[in-house]
């Protein structure tokens, strides 16, 4: 679905409550089906501390100096995506870092186009790779048929596998 309104520019200090309140929303079925598939016991040991972090991580990748750029997605003046984006001059690979877009607009084409713009952004930079990483789980299927509609077509198949001691 095509999103012609849909406005792209770099991310401002004030949008940072914005950001985190989109990520938070974004991520909550994400948090929700690890809980479900580790179980409450192993959740708390492994994955909890990660997913409450995540709040510190969008405030360094937003933070200036830090290598990323975070852009946001606006429809009719409203933050309703953000997307942060790494271009390593040395390895001329980019890379997609933590992204969200808001769950009443999901599925409407805000991702696939901000994946798109991360993409030209990198181009411009002289980037000849890109990469992003998400998860295998059902909860992350949204996203992967977003980056697949970006062009993101190649994956190394990955398994993380947990156990009580």
């Amino acid at each position: 679905m095509s999103t012609p309104n849909l406005v792209m520019r770099r991310s401002a200090a004030g949008d940072l409550p914005r950001l985190q309140a989109l990520r938070q929303a974004a991520f909550a079925p994400v948090f929700a089906s690890f809980r479900s598939l580790l179980g409450e016991e192993l959740y708390s040991l492994v994955q909890a501390r990660e997913d409450e972090e995540q709040a510190d991580l969008l405030m360094t990748i937003a933070a200036p100096g830090s290598g990323w750029e975070v852009h946001v997605a606006e429809l009719a003046d409203e933050v309703v995506g953000f997307v942060a984006v790494r271009a390593d001059a040395d390895t001329r690979v980019g890379e997609i870092g933590l992204n969200a877009v808001s769950p009443e607009h999901a599925g409407r084409g805000v991702g696939t186009a901000m994946y798109e713009f991360a993409l030209g952004q990198m181009r411009a930079a002289g980037m000849q790779a890109a990469t992003v990483a998400t998860g295998g789980d059902a909860s992350h299927a949204p996203a992967r048929r977003a980056y697949e509609k970006a062009g993101f077509s190649v994956a190394i198949p990955s398994v993380w596998m947990c156990q009580l001691l």
